[in-house]
C-alpha cells in the first residue's frame, strides 16, 4: 500500500515538472517582427551619427539552465564574501590579515575600490540563513588537527551557485604568513569563480544581433551582455556600446573587438600592445574635436600572461583617456592568436562612469571577453581554480 502511494506521488511530481517545462518552452518561442528605424548613436566624443538601417531592436536570447528543485538559490551579490572565523581569531590578527587581502584595491581602476565587499562573522553566528551566501571563506586554526597550511574548496554545499573556501593552519602566526604569501591566489580564486558565473549567465541571456555581427566580421562566436545596444563598425573593428544615465550619472559600457596579422612573439610585448591599441583607437574612436582620440594612459597598465580556452592569452588592465579632453576610465584587454588565419584577435572592455564604483560593471564586461571563441574552438571553457576540491557535507 505504502509503495503504491509513493509511486503515485512520484508520477504526479514528474507530470507537473513536464507541464512546467512545456509552458516555459511556449513562452520562449515567441518572436517579434523586425522594423526599420532611424538610429541616433553618439560616440565617446559626443558626436552624433544618423543612419537609416534595418534594426532588429537587438532582442536578447539564451538557453535556460536546469537547476535542481531541491537546491536553494544562493544569496548575495557578485564580489561579496562572507568571512567566517572563531571568536579568538578576531583578536589575534588572523581575521584582519585575511580581510586586508580580500579588500585590497582592484587592479587597473583609478579610484580606490576594494576587490571584494567582505562581511565578517564568528563561527557561532554562521546560521542557516548566512550559509546561503554565494562566496564563503572559513578559517580553521587547530594545531592538533593541521600540521601545515593549505587551501580547500567545495561547490554548492548549501545553495547554488556557491563556493566555500577553507583555509587551514596549525597556528595564527603561520596562517598570517600563509595568507600574505598567497594573497594573489586567494583574490584570483574568487575572481575566477565570479567570472565563471557571469559567463554562465551570458550563455542564458545575451545579444544575438551583436553575436551575428561578430560572426560575420571575424568568424568568431561571442556573447555580449544585453546592456550593449549599439554597434559601430570599422575596418576589422567592431564597437558594441551603450550610453545611459544611472542616478543622473552617465554610464557608458563598451566592448571592442579588432584583429590584425600575427607577426612573431614581439606582438605580445607591452610596447607593441600600446602602440597597436593607440593606433586602432585613434582610427575608430575620435574625440569631440579634430586631433582628439582615445589613447592608453601610461604608465598605468598591468600585463599578464594567461591561459584562455587552453591557449595563450595576453591580458592587459589599465586606464584610458581622450587626448586633450577630460574623459577616461579603466579597461581590460584580452589578446589571443587565431592560428588558423594567422591573426591576433583582441577583445577589450572599457567603462566611462565618472566618480562612481566601476568594479562590478567592468567585471561583467570582462566576463564577456572570455566567451569569445575562435573559429576552431568548441564549448566555452571554465577557469580552473587550481586548488584541491573537497566535498563538504551540509550540517543540519
Amino acid at each position: 500500500m505504502r509503495k503504491n502511494i509513493l509511486f503515485k506521488v512520484c508520477v504526479a511530481m514528474l507530470a507537473a515538472m513536464v507541464m512546467i517545462a512545456c509552458g516555459k518552452g511556449k513562452q520562449q518561442s515567441g518572436t517579434s517582427d523586425d522594423d526599420t528605424k532611424t538610429e541616433v548613436s553618439a560616440s565617446k566624443s559626443g558626436k552624433s551619427k544618423k543612419s537609416k538601417k534595418k534594426s532588429k531592436d537587438i532582442k536578447t536570447k539564451g538557453r535556460k539552465k536546469k537547476k535542481s528543485i531541491l537546491t536553494p538559490t544562493s544569496s548575495g551579490s557578485p564580489y561579496e564574501i562572507l568571512l567566517v572565523a572563531a571568536e579568538d581569531d578576531f583578536h589575534n590578527g588572523v581575521v584582519d590579515s585575511l580581510y586586508a587581502v580580500l579588500t585590497d584595491d582592484v587592479l587597473g581602476v583609478a579610484q580606490s575600490e576594494p576587490s571584494f565587499k567582505v562581511v565578517k562573522i564568528t563561527q557561532n553566528n554562521f546560521s542557516k540563513t548566512l550559509r546561503m551566501c554565494r562566496n564563503v571563506v572559513v578559517v580553521k586554526i587547530d594545531p592538533s588537527t593541521y600540521n601545515k597550511c593549505r587551501f580547500k574548496y567545495s561547490r554548492d554545499v548549501y545553495a547554488a551557485p556557491q563556493i566555500i573556501m577553507t583555509i587551514q593552519a596549525p597556528s595564527a602566526s603561520k596562517f598570517k604568513d600563509f595568507v600574505t604569501d598567497n594573497r594573489d591566489a586567494i583574490v584570483d580564486f574568487f575572481n575566477k569563480a565570479e567570472l565563471n558565473r557571469a559567463c554562465e549567465l551570458l550563455q542564458e541571456d545575451y545579444q544575438p544581433y551583436i553575436q551575428e555581427e561578430v560572426k560575420k566580421m571575424f568568424g568568431c562566436d561571442f556573447l555580449a551582455p544585453t546592456e550593449l545596444t549599439k554597434i559601430t563598425k570599422g575596418k576589422n573593428f567592431l564597437w558594441a556600446h551603450s550610453e545611459k544615465f544611472v542616478r543622473r550619472v552617465e554610464q557608458d559600457l563598451n566592448i571592442v573587438i579588432y584583429s590584425f596579422p600575427y607577426r612573431d612573439l614581439n606582438t605580445f610585448t607591452e610596447e607593441y600592445f600600446v602602440k597597436k591599441r593607440d593606433s586602432v583607437m585613434k582610427a575608430n574612436i575620435p574625440g569631440p574635436r579634430e586631433g582628439q582620440y582615445m589613447m592608453t594612459s601610461m604608465p598605468y597598465i598591468f600585463v599578464s600572461d594567461e591561459e584562455v580556452h587552453g591557449g595563450y592569452a595576453q591580458v592587459v588592465r589599465g586606464l584610458w583617456n581622450v587626448k586633450d579632453y577630460d574623459m577616461g576610465g579603466p579597461f581590460v584587454s584580452v589578446s589571443r592568436v587565431d592560428e588558423k588565419y594567422q591573426r591576433v584577435i583582441v577583445a577589450e572592455a572599457f567603462v566611462y562612469y565618472p566618480n562612481q564604483p566601476k568594479r562590478n560593471v567592468l567585471k561583467k564586461l570582462e566576463a564577456a571577453l572570455y566567451t569569445l571563441r575562435l573559429p576552431d574552438e568548441l564549448d566555452l571553457a571554465r577557469f580552473s581554480y587550481d586548488l584541491d576540491e573537497i566535498i563538504i557535507v551540509p550540517e543540519e
